[in-house]
């Protein structure tokens, strides 16, 4: 299991930026593929965007344009760039961890995120 260790949540007005940063436990991380999924308050867990090992991308329609997934193989970080947030994209926001495409996975704590005036 690969532990993951989320950060960047908090509180931001409508409009405004974050970053969120996920440290894996891991000296292999280049052969996983990282995701990022979110949970809102009544909601199920959805996924927000998706990185493999080669760097292809994924996400969903409702982030398209305004949220960017990248890693950074050497620090074993993958991070989620957010911009133009909206009060809908307040959630509990997870990392996620999957290697070989048939693993379970492994899944982080998970952090705040917020948008409200």
């Amino acid at each position: 299991q690969v532990q993951l260790v989320e950060s960047g949540g908090g509180l931001v007005q409508p409009g405004g930026s974050l970053r969120l940063s996920c440290a894996a436990s891991t000296s292999s991380f280049n052969i996983y593929a990282m995701a990022w999924y979110r949970q809102a308050p009544g909601k199920q867990r959805e996924l927000v965007a998706r990185i493999d090992s080669g760097g292809s991308t994924n996400y969903a329609d409702s982030v398209k344009g305004r949220f960017t997934i990248s890693r950074d193989n050497a620090k074993s970080t993958v991070y989620l760039q957010m911009n133009s947030l909206k009060p809908e994209d307040t959630a509990v926001y997870y990392c996620y961890a999957q290697n070989p495409p048939w693993a379970s996975g492994s899944w982080g704590q998970g952090t705040q995120v917020t948008v409200s005036s």
